[in-house]
């Protein structure tokens, strides 16, 4: 018992060690590091910009653990509830899921709604390459193996935020972006604990209902608690730009 226990510990803890990881890259590199951290990049980074990488590393950590340790808290106390309500997931339930995250991506874009629609309609048809799960059809391959599973999400976010970015970066001779000083004031200030504390209670709520769910992932959690704080937010204009949004 004591042994499984410990396992379970040492896999949460490699876990949630994976998730801050690409967290830091996203706010000092503007990469994410892995598919869940996309989000972290638009705010993040920028408030590295400003000079405040250090508090957005320290609340991206905190906030991380709080919400680990209330899901973990959470699943273990309504797991025999959470069982009964996954059996009934269906077709239904799993389209509702993918609507739900289409509709909260045309929300968070704050431009053009057409340019929004095609890219989503330019994802969805990325998506389908690959080989079919439930008929074992080869969908837009042609002919190749190396497509037979589709295009990987984290390569692709890497591929189109961090080449970006580098991009972006040697477009820029006399001036690049390359940060100089020390990252400092790792724990966040009592100002920076009233900002934040509900907005880490709310996305702890949504990533543990998101987490529940059949086929549920972090991306759709961080995406979807992105899209209700800036709802919520008496400031949904400094979303985007590191700035301290008041709920």
């Amino acid at each position: 018992m004591l042994l499984l226990v410990a396992s379970i510990i040492m896999l949460a803890g490699i876990f949630y060690g994976a998730m801050y990881g690409g967290s830091s890259t996203s706010i000092l590199l503007n990469i994410p590091g892995e598919a869940a951290s996309v989000v972290t990049c638009l705010d993040g980074h920028q408030m590295a910009k400003q000079g405040r990488a250090g508090p957005a590393l320290g609340i991206a950590a905190i906030g991380s653990f709080i919400a680990g340790t209330l899901s973990n808290v959470g699943l273990n106390l309504f797991s025999p509830i959470l069982v009964v309500i996954a059996l009934k997931f269906g077709p239904p339930e799993y389209f509702s899921v993918m609507a739900l995250g289409l509709v909260v991506s045309v929300y968070m874009v704050g431009g053009s709604l057409l340019k929004a629609v095609l890219m989503i309609a330019l994802g969805i048809f990325v998506s389908s390459v690959g080989m079919d799960v439930v008929k074992g059809v080869q969908r837009f391959t042609f002919g190749t193996i190396n497509l037979m599973n589709g295009f990987d999400l984290v390569p692709v976010l890497m591929g189109m935020f961090g080449v970006s970015e580098i991009l972006m970066n040697l477009e820029e001779i006399s001036k690049r972006e390359v940060f100089g000083v020390r990252v400092k004031n790792l724990f966040p200030t009592i100002k920076d604990w009233l900002d934040s504390s509900l907005s880490i209670l709310r996305g702890s709520v949504v990533g543990f209902v998101i987490g529940i769910m059949p086929g549920g992932s972090p991306t759709p959690a961080s995406f979807l608690s992105y899209a209700i704080e800036r709802k919520f937010s008496r400031t949904p204009e400094r979303f985007g730009h590191g700035g301290r949004c008041r709920t």
